[in-house]
């Protein structure tokens, strides 16, 4: 599952049916939602790109190794990092709240199959509706999340209709741009979609 047609064609070499979800956890798990009760299916891929969390000295944390542009990432949780409340006293994920699953985790050996053939960094990738756009908010989701590697908008809706379906489920992203400051002039999209290129020819089928 990508969230657009571009990433749709980085994919197509590694993948046996790529589909476009839309853009934004809600279109993501319709879409899957939508695939999964028209085929058959051993595992759904959420891949894409996404923000990276920077290393030490860019203003995200202390004692963080991070990941730079171009990196691939492969999620071992997927969380759905802004479902919740947010008031005065700071932010409650809707799971605390008891009102449902805001984190995802994937099975391990889908983890280490996936980082071993691509060479991907593995953490916490988050899903988040609104996308990063200050410093502030990065340092704030590093707080809450300091093994989170990156940030996309799909990864939690393609795991919720996956698991409704009892389909195992992944996520991989390849780092387009740092998050943080929205800066469109340091992004390196072109890169991001060649990284995940080569990361899903080289993950191809694994039955």
């Amino acid at each position: 599952m990508t969230a657009v047609e571009a990433e749709r064609a980085a994919c197509i070499r590694g993948a046996a049916d790529v589909v476009v979800g839309g853009v934004g956890p809600a279109a993501a798990a319709a879409g899957t939602a939508a695939t999964l009760a028209r085929g058959d299916y051993d595992l759904v891929l959420s891949a894409g790109i996404g923000g990276g969390f920077a290393a030490v000295g860019d203003g995200v944390g202390d004692g963080f190794a991070g990941v730079a542009v171009g990196d691939v990432v492969v999620a071992a949780t997927i969380v759905f990092a802004d479902l919740g409340v947010q008031t005065a006293d700071g932010f409650t994920p809707m799971s605390a709240l008891g009102f449902g699953t805001d984190r995802y985790a994937v099975r391990p050996d889908l983890v280490t199959r996936l980082a071993a053939r691509s060479g991907a960094a593995t953490g916490t990738v988050l899903t988040v509706a609104t996308a990063t756009g200050t410093d502030e908010r990065a340092r704030s989701l590093h707080e809450r999340f300091p093994d989170a590697l990156a940030e996309g908008m799909e990864g939690a809706g393609v795991a919720a209709a996956a698991a409704c379906f009892g389909v195992p489920y992944a996520e991989v992203r390849s780092i387009s741009n740092l998050v943080g400051r929205r800066d469109r002039g340091s992004w390196r999209i072109e890169l991001a979609l060649s990284a995940l290129a080569e990361a899903m020819s080289a993950i191809g089928d694994l039955a």
